[in-house]
């Protein structure tokens, strides 16, 4: 295929637009975006790196479903399949990350609490996602998907990053642990999720409301696991105990409010820590992998106070023992 911004520019010519092209950081993943003029008006291209057919693209079917949802997801303006690109709506350059680090206590917490609601608003789509039979409908944090982010802990952490290797005996050890705690996590898995809902997916927009982006990995989950995304992901300090029991209140009350059932909150604190757990872990394999094969070392910083949440989690839970005894030793270290 053509590089990506002569594609870019083959399509933006093809429909009368000028070629004001600047281009933006990229995420982690093939994807390169490009801030474009659209009809006069600021514009995001995004250029993926093979063709896609529109029905199984997953970006423009959850946004889909977002829009449906009334969720605050960015327009589609217009798309190509054979030139793999999707120009939306442009909600400018503040990432809610970026805001929270200037904010003082009280600002913090009301984007936090705003975030939260849109969790809730989420999870009410779920009935919406199946009757229209979504992508996101399809896919699942089942034992197998959950396990396979458990593996690539393992092997990225340990192999990758600390270039070891665990002994066969706690290799077996914690295989047997992920497999319980991937199959109790899969129980739970009845609501919509984000799958990435962090404070970087989230922006302000000019009249500062909060937006969601990069939500084309949707998929049927706990209903903690966005909640974990947001309180736990890239902290370096472990949130006070207090603070993350007012949080999953205040979700279970925004549930409630838009008339999802009741959720006894004893199983819901259950729910977090198992889930706590099972998503810092696959953040940690994360990170190792990216710091490694990628350069990127600004995640080395978060992996010791990932640790340092899951073993509170599991003193918490009281289980998982050879997870405890290896993230103990891992934050000894």
């Amino acid at each position: 295929m053509l590089n990506f911004r002569l594609r870019l520019e083959k399509f933006l010519s093809a429909r009368n637009q000028p070629l004001d092209i600047v281009q933006l950081t990229s995420d982690a993943s093939t994807r390169e975006y490009f801030r474009v003029k659209w009809n006069n008006d600021p514009a995001i291209a995004c250029v993926y790196p093979e063709p896609f057919a529109a029905e199984e693209q997953t970006y423009l079917d959850v946004t889909n479903l977002f829009l449906k949802g009334g969720l605050p997801v960015a327009k589609i303006y217009d798309f190509d399949e054979s030139l793999a690109i999707i120009v939306q709506e442009d909600f400018g350059d503040m990432i809610l990350r970026d805001v929270l680090l200037k904010s003082d206590d009280r600002r913090r917490e009301e984007l936090i609490n705003e975030a939260i609601a849109l969790i809730a608003k989420i999870q009410a789509s779920t009935a919406q996602a199946f009757e229209i039979n979504s992508i996101a409908s399809r896919l699942k944090f089942d034992e197998e998907k959950l396990v396979w982010e458990l593996n690539f802990f393992k092997t990225h952490y340990f192999e990758t990053f600390r270039q070891t290797k665990l002994s066969e005996t706690d290799d077996k050890a914690l295989t047997a642990e992920f497999t319980t705690l991937s199959k109790e996590l899969e129980n739970r898995a009845a609501v919509l999720c984000h799958r990435d809902f962090h404070a970087a997916n989230l922006m302000l927009d000019k009249e500062n409301r909060l937006r969601i982006i990069d939500h084309q990995d949707a998929r049927i989950g706990s209903a903690a696991y966005d909640l974990v995304s947001l309180l736990l992901d890239r902290v370096l300090q472990t949130p006070d105990e207090d603070w993350l029991t007012r949080k999953m209140r205040h979700l279970t009350t925004e549930r409630e409010k838009l008339g999802l059932h009741p959720i006894d909150f004893d199983e819901f604190e259950t729910e977090f820590r198992l889930q706590t757990i099972q998503r810092c872990l696959k953040a940690v394999g994360t990170f190792s992998f990216q710091s490694v094969f990628r350069g990127k070392t600004h995640f080395i910083p978060f992996i010791k106070p990932m640790f340092r949440i899951i073993r509170q989690a599991s003193e918490d839970l009281q289980r998982f023992p050879r997870l405890r005894e290896i993230i103990q030793s891992e934050i000894e270290r």
